[in-house]
């Protein structure tokens, strides 16, 4: 196993140990987890600031694997398969956890994941087809908009919260919006490849086809000449 793959298994069990943070029963063990008191309205769960930074890291590991697995030739199916697990477990394991924590609206990982699995789709159905379906812009974006906003959620948005800035919840809810407009647009790029065209008849093909036919004929009024000639005798 190369060091790309490590890297991006690493990340899958950094992306667990988050999980286990922020869903622990830290209180029923009788651990008591500390709390950052900002203001009077704002009460930081410690947990969150370490999904937090663990989050960073984990993120700046998909970068990392990928870039040293294109500079020297390490580019692997098993990398390929790995890393986009890595990545949907990640970022959407944490969407689910801050929905049902109320941090975030439950649409939100409802529309990312509906659209991953769509794109994801329209990925393999290009595949079989030996066609190679490229990134573009408009998802890129998304990306961008949700990791940055899962980071701010993370980190209680701050120090956006101070001046009542939902800097996070926007960027999130941009990101659902780009994941509607590239899910769209990745269809319609690979619409040839997941809607087949009716067949269509060649020339050469029906050509072909009567000449069998005719083969046919010619040999059954053959076979009746002979049976002919068989009971003249």
């Amino acid at each position: 196993m190369n060091l790309p793959n490590k890297i991006t298994l690493g990340r899958i069990v950094l992306t667990l140990f988050i999980i286990v943070v922020l869903l622990f029963p830290f209180d029923s063990a009788g651990i008591i987890t500390t709390k950052l008191f900002v203001n009077e309205s704002i009460v930081i769960d410690i947990r969150y600031i370490i999904a937090g930074v663990l989050f960073i890291i984990a993120s700046i590991t998909d970068f990392i694997d990928g870039k040293i697995a294109r500079k020297y030739n390490m580019v692997t199916d098993f990398g390929k398969m790995m890393d986009a697990i890595a990545d949907k477990v990640l970022v959407n394991s944490i969407l689910i956890i801050l929905a049902v924590s109320g941090f975030i609206s439950v649409i939100i990982p409802v529309i990312i994941v509906t659209r991953d699995i769509f794109v994801d789709s329209i990925k393999m159905i290009a595949a079989s087809k030996g066609e190679v379906v490229a990134a573009i812009n408009s998802g890129k974006l998304k990306t961008t908009c949700m990791m940055i906003g899962i980071v701010l959620t993370l980190f209680y948005n701050l120090p956006f919260e101070l001046v009542n800035l939902r800097i996070s919840d926007a960027l999130l809810v941009i990101a659902c919006v780009l994941s509607v407009v590239s899910a769209v647009e990745y269809f319609n790029m690979n619409k040839k490849y997941i809607i087949d065209p009716k067949p269509k008849c060649k020339k050469k093909d029906i050509v072909q086809d009567e000449m069998i036919e005719k083969l046919k004929e010619i040999e059954k009024v053959k076979a009746s000449e002979k049976v002919d000639k068989i009971e003249i005798i």
